[in-house]
Order: structure tokens, then C-alpha cells, then sequence
């Protein structure tokens, strides 16, 4: 398959990218793709093995490959992992195309991931891991974001039909 990404969503670990990534895809009659089961297939583990396993270094080296070959060669909605816009080469590999920012609150976030989620960052006081997290990632989601939309309170479909009549042709 080859093509540009119709749209590529990002946020914060419980913004709704993957359910909501599912809703638009469908919604505009396109495959789903989750770069975070890109890198699990690649590994042949869970996210959580790898970080356990062989480091979160490691792990951001997969996302970076995962994030370059998805957005130069897929053509329907890419869901990225909340922290692959850390990467400038990830961010970068994003310009030119239709990104959506999936804007979340803290306390939505934590209701929606729980405070035990098996997500190797928020093991360890996940509250205040995910504040961190937001004030360290959102203004790179807002750098990146051709299109910004709030979740909380809606269901992935509101969203996601939201996200479908702002998209560009």
C-alpha cells in the first residue's frame, strides 16, 4: 500500500487515538493502523515486555522506524503512540500531513487509562506521571497539529465525525 496517511491522530495517553482512530477509519471506509502494534509485531512482545526487557531507548528506536515507514507508505488513519512525538525525527516525518490533535484533560486522561493500565510510563504514580506527561508533550502536539479537537465527554464517534468533516479531501 502506498499513499499519505488520510489523517494521523496524536495525543496524550488516553486522548482516544486508538478508538477513536477505529470510528474515523471506518467512517471514511480506509484500514486503521496503530503504530504501537506496529512496534509490538516487530518486537514480538508487548510494549510493556520491551520497556521491561530492553529499555525505553530501545523501545523509541522501534517507534522511530514504526513512525517512518507508516506515515511515507499508508494510506488510511495512523493512530502514533502518545510519546513518539518526542522524537524531531518523528515530528518531522509528520509535516505535510493532515495530523489531529486529540486534546484530553488530566483528570478525563486518568479516568480513561485507570491508574493501573499496564503502560510502562504510568506504573509509577500515574497521576502525577500523566500531568508531567501532558505539560511536556502538548505544545509538540500543538506544533504538529493541523487540526485540534477536544475529547472530553464525547464518545469516539462524536469525535471521530468531528475529525471527518474537518478533514481536507
Amino acid at each position: 500500500m502506498t499513499g499519505q496517511p488520510r489523517a494521523i491522530l496524536v495525543g496524550a495517553p488516553g486522548s482516544g487515538k486508538t478508538s477513536t482512530g477505529q470510528a474515523l477509519a471506518e467512517r471514511l471506509g480506509v484500514a486503521f493502523r496503530d503504530t504501537d502494534a506496529d512496534i509490538a509485531a516487530t518486537a514480538g512482545k508487548p510494549i510493556p515486555e520491551i520497556f521491561l526487557d530492553d529499555g525505553e531507548d530501545h523501545f523509541r528506536a522501534l517507534e522511530r522506524a514504526a513512525v517512518a515507514a507508516a506515515a511515507s507508505d499508508f494510506d488510511g488513519v495512523l493512530a502514533l503512540g502518545g510519546g513518539a512525538i518526542l522524537a524531531e525525527e518523528n515530528r518531522a516525518a509528520l509535516a505535510g500531513h493532515q495530523v489531529v490533535h486529540l486534546v484530553v484533560s488530566l483528570g478525563e486522561a486518568v479516568k480513561r487509562v485507570g491508574l493501573s493500565s499496564g503502560r510502562p510510563l504510568l506504573e509509577i504514580n500515574p497521576r502525577a506521571t500523566l500531568r508531567f506527561l501532558l505539560d511536556q508533550r502538548i505544545p509538540l502536539y500543538e506544533s504538529v497539529a493541523t487540526i485540534t479537537v477536544e475529547t472530553d465527554g464525547r464518545t469516539p464517534d462524536e469525535v471521530a465525525e468531528e475529525i471527518a468533516a474537518l478533514l481536507k479531501p
